[in-house]
């Protein structure tokens, strides 16, 4: 199967021969762009944003995220809060290639308006993760190889670990640099070692019942100071399924996840907001639930 010259579905992927995987990775590699750790997203030309969490190879959802993405030719941001590989429902076969390479070709295409955060998932080449099952459906599409699935991790690094709306929202996978000043905050991501990054991709909320890394927690008085030293309002993550779609911290932060694996936490959701102006509270955008949640479809 030749690749498409558009965005290719997740269900052309998963056909793609080896030969059209690799001529796939080879345009990726020249069109998906390079951020630094840290990005400020420029939102004036665009409408609304749509921000995704969590997909675990669940390109069947992903798929519905395109769609209103690019539903009715507006020009809308669309953000992803990283984890988009591993853990793949049994019906999306290896969807962690299929998610990953639809979405690479979203940001490849739609550059200035697409990003992908990595979360703990994306930096397993710094610190290891478990399940990462990427390899082994890379293997299973298209033989055994291993710098093809070397070529995918080095594409999802290509985002960025965290970023910031001119709305006053941050975000990132999981956490924040723990700091309590401007002057700190503005060197946050000069240097992204091993701490800053469990920091960022790898802490939990102390609102969940879940401790995965032995990295300290963080709660409502860090946000705070964060918050005083970045001048920031909102925070949206993923990464803690169990606190999926509940607004933590007066309405100042929002947990997604939009994938099956996790929706009997909190449903399979997006949230979507309107840009150029202000955004105060979590009040002030909308949740919206994915058509696929409670569904289950043929195996591929």
């Amino acid at each position: 199967m030749v690749v498409p010259d558009a965005v290719p579905t997740p269900e052309e992927i998963l056909g793609l021969d080896e030969h059209a995987a690799d001529a796939l990775l080879d345009r990726l590699e020249r069109t998906v762009p390079v951020h630094p750790p840290f990005v400020r997203i420029p939102t004036a030309s665009l409408r609304e944003a749509i921000v995704f969490g969590d997909t675990h190879g669940d390109w069947r959802s992903v798929q519905e995220i395109g769609r209103r993405f690019i539903a009715g030719g507006v020009r809308r941001l669309l953000v992803g809060l990283g984890d988009y590989v591993d853990r793949s429902p049994p019906d999306c076969g290896a969807g962690s290639v299929a998610t990953a390479l639809h979405l690479l070709s979203l940001a490849a295409h739609a550059p200035d308006r697409v990003y992908l955060i990595q979360g703990n998932h994306e930096t397993t080449r710094r610190i290891p993760t478990l399940p990462h099952d990427l390899p082994e459906e890379v293997d299973s599409l298209w033989g055994p190889d291993a710098t093809r699935c070397t070529r995918i991790e080095a594409l999802l690094e290509r985002g960025p670990l965290a970023a910031i709306l001119p709305e006053g929202i941050y975000l990132a996978h999981a956490g924040f640099p723990l700091v309590g000043s401007q002057e700190e905050w503005a060197h946050a991501f000069d240097t992204v070692d091993d701490e800053r990054l469990a920091e960022i991709v790898w802490s939990e909320c102390d609102a969940s019942r879940y401790r995965r890394a032995g990295v300290p927690t963080w709660g409502g008085r860090d946000l705070e100071r964060l918050f005083r030293a970045s001048s920031l309002r909102i925070f949206l993550r993923g990464h803690d399924p169990d606190l999926t779609g509940r607004p933590l911290f007066d309405g100042h932060c929002l947990t997604l996840h939009t994938t099956r694996v996790f929706e009997r936490f909190g449903g399979v959701i997006t949230l979507r907001f309107p840009l150029g102006r202000p955004i105060e509270s979590i009040r002030d955008t909308l949740i919206e639930h994915l058509d696929t949640e409670g569904k289950t479809f043929d195996p591929v």
